[in-house]
């Protein structure tokens, strides 16, 4: 175990501690449920930019996408660029009305809005269901990538690196809340961007420039620099269900949308959109191409996913190395956190004050379930993350389509199509949750696609059909929405 290794990933986690700690203990100026859900409506353009980026670029796209890219070479981080205009597409889509509609329904979670706007218990418990769902799958992702980093750098054994990660996060988003998770987000995904560029220029340094690089790939096997990969695995098909899939799709991922909840002013989004669209690109690029030329300098991986450290033990000073590996530690915590207060939220405000308690609870008394439902789902998580496999970014894709499959078009269209109702954001979620379940489970893919295609295709045509073949939405919700 090497002390110049640890001790920068060590003083990192500390300090992510304490700044949860001290956001912990600042008054909440909004109450409780306001400020530790939602952070009182606070972010500005920076923060939610870089809370934004933090929050999708995963495990799956810090340690799972190159290690994908170690595996299918040049053509992979083509495909990853199918990324770059997430947060885009989310803060244009959804932004602007999301906030106003939000301010005048007091909604301070996804399920806030489609209870406002459906007007619906089903609706709000299938969705809570479905979140809650996939969110403890791609938490288990999250679990896997800390622990895989922790076992590669520091010698520790995969369970002792586990226990060590999950520590840290529960204690600072169980004390700091919502405003600790964006805040500390901001940090992280600055040390997500530098660690990504020192990384890069130490590859390309170590392997004699891209031209050296990519002749090394060649060698090993031509499908490396073609844009189909390996075997022509990446192939049209699959390419148009990737952009679905991590682009186009994104849009109704809750976790991302609930920042459109947060914002403080029309200029923060501007500015985030601009600031996020650009610190994408750059990461997308950096983590995806350092990990396919890195086939090159460590051949031998029998686990992809372990690419990133192993090349940032390989290519970097030790010290520099400890130092910027908190790059990818902070792209895990950043999404475990933000999923891990979005959980709680959905059981706490959505289902258990919404529809399970009798008498108004004290705020003592919410503070306590909050923080006791964030802490029981963080070890039901680290439960299951104690068998992981070798690869988690087919995991973390697959989550990503059920909540896909179940949210975007309640979200999307409930916004821009006035007559949407209860009806058709039913037949939507429970025909996207059940084709995208059973796509997957016989492995049935129409023309070469991946289930998410198919399943928001028949989830669109089921919401527009049960919502045109039943009563229009009542006048309320209308102009509530803006429509008259």
């Amino acid at each position: 175990m090497n002390p110049e290794l640890l001790l920068p990933l060590v003083i990192y986690l500390a300090a992510m501690l304490g700044l949860g700690v001290w956001l912990g203990r600042r008054p909440a100026r909004g109450g409780f449920v306001q400020d530790y859900f939602l952070g009182n409506r606070s972010m500005g353009g920076f923060v939610l930019a870089m809370t934004m980026v933090a929050t999708y670029a995963s495990a799956s796209s810090f340690i799972g996408g190159p290690g994908a890219a170690y595996r299918l070479g040049l053509g992979w981080v083509l495909l990853a660029m199918i990324q770059v205009p997430t947060v885009w597409l989310t803060l244009g889509v959804l932004g602007k009305q999301f906030a106003h509609i939000a301010r005048r329904v007091e909604a301070l979670t996804i399920n806030d809005m489609l209870r406002a706007r459906y007007q619906s218990p089903l609706v709000v418990v299938l969705a809570a269901l479905g979140l809650l769902a996939a969110f403890v799958a791609t938490m288990v992702v999250q679990f896997i990538g800390g622990a895989r980093l922790l076992e590669t750098v520091t010698g520790l054994p995969y369970e002792g690196g586990l226990v060590l990660f999950a520590v840290t996060v529960l204690l600072y988003t169980l004390i700091g809340g919502f405003r600790a998770v964006v805040i500390t987000d901001a940090v992280q995904g600055v040390l997500m961007l530098l660690g990504t560029l020192v990384l890069l220029a130490g590859v390309l340094h170590a392997g004699g420039g891209a031209a050296a690089l990519f002749a090394g790939l060649a060698e090993i096997d031509p499908g490396l620099v073609r844009p189909q990969g390996p075997d022509e695995m990446l192939g049209i098909s699959f390419m148009l269900s990737f952009w679905v899939l991590v682009c186009f799709g994104v849009i109704g991922l809750p976790h991302s949308a609930v920042r459109c909840l947060a914002y403080k002013d029309s200029a923060a989004m501007h500015r985030g959109i601009v600031i996020g669209t650009l610190v994408g690109a750059l990461l997308m690029f950096g983590m995806h191409f350092a990990g396919a030329l890195g086939r090159v300098l460590v051949p031998d991986l029998t686990v992809p996913d372990k690419v990133m450290p192993t090349l940032m033990l390989a290519v970097l000073p030790p010290l520099v190395a400890g130092l910027f590996l908190a790059g990818p530690m902070a792209a895990i915590m950043s999404t475990i956190d933000s999923q891990l207060i979005q959980a709680s939220a959905t059981l706490v405000k959505d289902l258990y004050l919404n529809y399970l308690s009798r008498t108004p609870p004290s705020p003592a008394a919410i503070k306590g379930a909050s923080r006791l439902v964030t802490l029981v789902l963080g070890l039901v998580v680290l439960w299951a993350a104690l068998s992981p496999p070798d690869m988690i970014i087919w995991l973390n894709l697959m989550a990503f389509g059920a909540l896909q499959a179940i949210f975007f078009w309640p979200l999307v269209l409930g916004l821009y199509w006035w007559r949407g109702n209860s009806a058709g954001a039913l037949a939507s979620m429970v025909t996207g949750a059940l084709g995208y379940g059973l796509l997957l489970h016989f492995g049935i893919k129409p023309l070469g696609l991946h289930a998410i295609v198919p399943s928001l295709a028949l989830s669109g045509l089921a919401y527009v059909l049960g919502s045109l073949l039943t009563a229009p939405p009542p006048d309320e919700v209308r102009r509530l929405f803006g429509r008259h």
